[in-house]
């Protein structure tokens, strides 16, 4: 009898086939997310749009967050890892005089403080807060503590300790003062700064308590915010 390889089992035909399902695009798509969507949704939809195989996204935005946000496709995606080392410019709004559990507008009111710092109070701090500065991450952030996402374990009501980390800010500047207790500020940082945590910390510095209300990310590395597109300009090309 004519010897030939055996068929292989059904459960390597249901992994080829899960393998095969979508198309082998590749290359980066950079995304203007809008509010109130997680990265991970995005990255879901765009992938759908596509029909690719594989896809992820080179570094989170919160869900109240904006801005650029790249999806890697196919092959891009083992460049992610580099995109993400990738400097990055965020303008934002912080909120004074009352500190939140997620650091954001999202969160429950946990403090508050009748302090709101002046115009020259806020500059005479940026230096302090600009350059190599230590921070520690937010509780609700996507670190990983001991196999966890730390926000799901701070969603679950356990106390997360997360340790502190050096980060770069390269450039920060106080843009516009709309009322006493609102701050919009720019800031131009590297890898792993968490801008809730810039705003905790300043705050506290000018003897007050903050959160950010508002946050876009312009830039990530040579991609800004003129070059990103709407997901409602790709929907309509969505793959049935």
């Amino acid at each position: 009898a004519a010897r030939g390889r055996s068929a292989p089992s059904k459960r390597k035909q249901q992994s080829m086939a899960r393998k095969r399902k979508g198309t082998p695009v590749h290359g980066w798509v950079v995304i203007d997310k809008p509010k109130d969507v997680t990265s991970t949704q995005v990255v879901g939809i765009v992938r759908r749009i596509f029909d690719a195989q594989k896809a992820g996204h080179a570094g989170t935005l919160d869900p109240m967050a904006t801005g650029v946000l790249a999806i890697a496709l196919g092959e891009a995606t083992k460049t992610v890892p580099f995109a993400m080392d990738a400097e990055k410019t965020y303008r934002f709004t912080a909120t004074w005089g009352e500190a939140r559990d997620s650091e954001d507008a999202e969160g429950k009111v946990t403090a508050t403080s009748p302090v709101r710092p002046t115009r020259e109070q806020i500059e005479a701090a940026l230096p302090a807060f600009t350059g190599e500065i230590v921070q520690v991450p937010p509780a609700y952030s996507a670190i990983k503590v001991q196999g966890e996402r730390a926000y799901d374990l701070a969603r679950e009501g356990e106390e997360v300790v997360l340790e502190p980390r050096t980060v770069e800010v390269l450039e920060s500047r106080l843009v516009g003062m709309p009322d006493p207790d609102h701050a919009e500020f720019e800031i131009l940082c590297g890898k792993g700064t968490y801008v809730r945590a810039w705003v905790r910390d300043i705050a506290k510095a000018m003897g007050t308590l903050g959160h950010v209300c508002a946050l876009r990310r312009a830039r990530l590395g040579s991609w800004d915010e003129k070059a990103a597109v709407s997901l409602e300009t790709l929907t309509p090309f969505m793959h049935s």
